[in-house]
């Protein structure tokens, strides 16, 4: 049975409800599935006040040593400014004592994001996640348009095919929807 884990950051609540889609799938296709959180590294001042959301139903990991436990790795992150968030980097920033053991090469990766609107990096994003995912050597399982429901304007939603990603309006008031939850669950099946 394939391990995977789903390692994210959320501030406001959307990447841990795609990590939990994404994690369902996963596990659809008969992985055992860890969902984990990377620390918060805010200042408690900027934490409060912008509202973040300080309820976590998953556990912190702790360092990227565990990391090389798993055959595959979906890293989720929000965007900002057009890449990921600054406690995402600050993780992969410590792994330098697997990458030099080649600890995760052979692996399988992914990505995915969330974004306030709709051209508001989201590609650029999963590409930040997909760099270091790569410097470590994983191979990596994007959002392919075998999931169509990605594709058409319709409705907002999101997707790419770099991987599955949501919009969440400037004031976060947009949670991810079906089209944006089923294709976390897609790229997690993958």
């Amino acid at each position: 049975m394939a391990k995977v884990l789903v390692l994210y950051y959320s501030s406001y609540g959307h990447l841990a409800t795609m990590a939990d889609a994404v994690a369902e799938g996963a596990r659809s296709a008969g992985a055992q599935v860890d969902v984990r959180r990377v620390p918060e590294t805010a200042p408690p001042e900027v934490v409060e006040g912008a509202g973040f959301q300080a309820v976590h139903s998953h556990p912190v990991m702790e360092g990227p040593d565990g990391l090389a436990r798993y055959d595959a790795i979906i890293v989720g992150a929000p965007t900002r400014f057009g890449r990921m968030a600054s406690q995402m980097a600050a993780f992969w920033d410590t792994a330098g004592g697997i990458w030099m053991r080649g600890a995760l090469v052979g692996k399988v990766g992914g990505a995915f994001t969330s974004t306030a609107t709709q051209h508001g990096g989201q590609e650029t994003t999963l590409f930040s996640i997909i760099t270091n995912l790569m410097h470590h050597g994983l191979s990596i399982v994007g959002l392919d348009y075998g999931y169509a429901a990605q594709m058409g304007v319709d409705e907002v939603k999101g997707g790419s095919p770099y991987g599955a990603t949501t919009i969440a309006d400037g004031d976060g008031s947009r949670l991810p929807r079906g089209a944006d939850l089923n294709g976390a669950r897609y790229q997690g099946k993958r």
